[in-house]
């Protein structure tokens, strides 16, 4: 999950070069705090790239309490991490709005200047980053002025009052947010009572449809990459795969095939590890329930099907065939490593079940028809199609989803107006 917010009278958040006379520094009651970090880290790593703090206008900012990170394969604790509030909150606003507020007109090639060096940074960092997954110090490193770039952590018992105040403080414009279409759906709520923008990119629930025409090969490789990737835990992995009845067996039958001889359940530190463990118990309590689910209602284990021996944060990537419609995971998001596979007769009969969902982020399918290609196109109710095709996402095209999948765009050129405001200014008086 993941938020960021847009400052009331500014243009944009995203990163923008001050000329040296004009960068913020911050205040002289500012609060500037010691760095609290590891001496080498949990992972070897030094403190000089793992912090645990806050970061609110250029300083390292620790809060009055903190909260445990453990990491999800062996259970171990990785550190305690600053549990921020509302007060570190609205520190993170106004920083953010002193700041923003000298950025306003500066070029487009002065800020491509500066997230170049940020870029670099992260890629000569990479093999650190690939252990921590965050990179909060990089940007001071990198030249960005204080204030522009603030982190504020915190635990799921402060996540809500931290939510409201970010998304009700007169001084930001618009909310960014990448999460759990309940979560979106109360960020909505607080937004709305001072009209703010916002761009939500919400949960999925993705079909993903083999035609009689389609290459089983090709389609096999695309569900393997469609799925699971990150263990199934993306909002864009393939949650539903739709095949029809004449290329069905096979299907099913290359697919066990490819789990079987692909996927390596372990840790994440083990070279040959390609399915790592799911975010924390209670995920893998939610795919073991669509399972039995499944199987209770008449659905066959092709392969997979419990947790897994490694540890109790892993599970099998699951193939499952037989599948109805009335069972739990045709009906709601897994986020796990569950492939259920529905028998399905005609286009129509496809089209129907994929369109059902109340959400609609990603969809695929794959045909070798070319007017079928069109049609199924233009009539899947999802925000971003990937024909014969399992990974769509880029940075030049718009991600983002229609009904509840989301409002607005991420990436492209679309995503850039999602910060820009329409002005018309008439001028008379010549």
């Amino acid at each position: 999950m993941a938020t960021c917010f847009r400052l009331r009278s500014c243009l944009a958040l995203h990163l923008l070069r001050t000329p040296p006379s004009r960068v913020l520094r911050p205040r002289a009651d500012y609060p500037v705090a010691r760095i609290r970090g590891y001496a080498r880290g949990p992972l070897g790593l030094s403190s000089a790239l793992l912090r645990t703090d806050g970061f609110v206008g250029g300083s390292w900012l620790p809060a009055a309490a903190t909260f445990p990170v453990h990491d999800p394969a062996s259970g171990a604790e990785l550190g305690l991490v600053a549990d921020c509030g509302v007060p570190e909150a609205r520190a993170a606003v106004r920083a953010a709005y002193e700041a923003f507020c000298s950025w306003r007109g500066v070029s487009a090639k002065e800020r491509s200047s500066l997230l170049r060096k940020w870029y670099d940074l992260m890629i000569q960092n990479k093999d650190d980053l690939a252990k921590i997954i965050t990179a909060e110090s990089l940007a001071d490193q990198a030249g960005i002025p204080p204030g522009v770039y603030n982190v504020i952590p915190c635990s799921q018992k402060k996540a809500k009052e931290v939510g409201e105040a970010l998304c009700t403080d007169p001084l930001v414009s618009k909310i960014s947010f990448t999460g759990s279409t309940a979560t979106g759906k109360v960020l909505l709520h607080h937004a709305a009572n001072s009209v703010k923008r916002v761009s939500m990119e919400l949960g999925g629930h993705a079909p993903f449809i083999v035609f009689d025409s389609a290459n089983v090969d090709q389609a096999v490789a695309g569900a393997m990459a469609s799925k699971f990737r990150n263990s199934g835990q993306t909002c864009v992995c393939s949650n539903r795969f739709l095949v029809q009845r004449g290329i069905h067996d096979s299907f099913v039958k290359k697919f066990a095939e490819a789990m079987k001889t692909n996927l390596h359940v372990g840790n994440g530190f083990e070279e040959r590890t390609t399915q790592g463990p799911l975010i924390n118990e209670k995920a893998v309590e939610k795919v073991e329930k669509h399972v039995s689910d499944a199987i209770s209602k008449g659905a066959t284990v092709v392969t997979g099907g419990k947790r897994h021996q490694v540890g109790k944060n892993f599970f099998e990537p699951t193939l499952l065939s037989n599948v109805t419609r009335d069972m739990l995971c045709s009906q709601e998001e897994t986020f796990g490593p569950v492939a259920p596979v529905i028998k399905f007769d005609t286009e129509e009969e496809a089209v129907a079940i994929a369109n059902v969902a109340d959400v609609g982020l990603a969809g695929y399918f794959y045909s070798q028809d070319p007017a079928q290609i069109w049609r199924v196109a233009e009539r899947l109710e999802v925000g971003m199609v990937g024909v014969n095709e399992g990974l769509i996402s880029s940075v030049e095209c718009p991600f983002g989803g229609v009904k509840q999948s989301g409002l607005g765009r991420e990436g492209s050129k679309y995503g850039i107006d999602e910060y820009l405001e329409l002005k018309y200014v008439c001028f008379g008086g010549l």
